[in-house]
């Protein structure tokens, strides 16, 4: 409630943003704080059972100087939002690596990530790291999610739209397209049922979708 978790990408900081009044010079938001973490290359962040989980998608190195704690790819890891301990390291169902990752409200306990190797969403028990759900995805490059209560959307980044599937079948039920000149969509995220926002990790715009209807 307080603000809006953001992960640098490069330094793998997430800091605690306040979105609602951008400045008025270079449009971004007050840090309200920031912690370090253990990830790399972090691609996808949530919150969820008390910590923030980050999915990291490749090595530290990439763009900064490598630590001995850096995670791996495919590593997720689930860290004190007040001190940027990890508490949790765990691994990509399937091994390969991911982009997005979501905590489901509707069903406590349990998060959502995009296991890249099979073009899946995998849901998986928090408590014991097992495999309760597996969605196919319709295009490649899936990152940011948001569970709803009646499916799951799901950023495809190279094909700039936002897929809404149906979580027993698979199926496609809704859309939303992000055309050109608008900022690619990579993370996307919740703040209420009828504004969603989503970032650009080349260009680090946020950017709020509102819904109708």
């Amino acid at each position: 409630d307080e603000g809006l978790w953001i992960a640098d990408q490069v330094t793998d900081r997430c800091a605690l943003t306040d979105i609602s009044e951008p400045d008025a010079d270079y449009g971004v938001g007050k840090v309200i704080k920031e912690i370090p973490s253990e990830s790399s290359n972090t691609s996808g962040l949530t919150y969820g059972e008390g910590l923030l989980w980050f999915a990291a998608n490749g090595a530290g190195g990439r763009w900064r100087t490598t630590r001995s704690t850096d995670a791996e790819k495919g590593d997720v890891l689930g860290v004190d939002p007040e001190t940027g301990e990890t508490k949790r390291r765990e691994k990509i169902p399937d091994g390969g690596g991911t982009h997005g990752i979501e905590y489901d409200p509707f069903d406590p306990g349990t998060l959502w990530l995009t296991t890249l190797k099979s073009q899946t969403a995998t849901q998986v028990k928090i408590s014991d790291w097992s495999i309760l759900k597996t969605v196919n995805l319709p295009y490649v490059r899936a990152h940011g999610m948001i569970r709803v209560e009646d499916g799951l959307w799901v950023v495809h980044t190279g094909d700039r739209v936002i897929v809404k599937l149906n979580i027993e079948t698979s199926e496609e039920m809704d859309r939303i397209d992000v055309p050109e000149p608008h900022p690619e969509p990579h993370g996307l995220s919740k703040l209420t049922d009828s504004s969603w926002v989503y970032c650009d990790a080349a260009s680090g715009w946020v950017t709020e979708i509102v819904l109708k209807g």
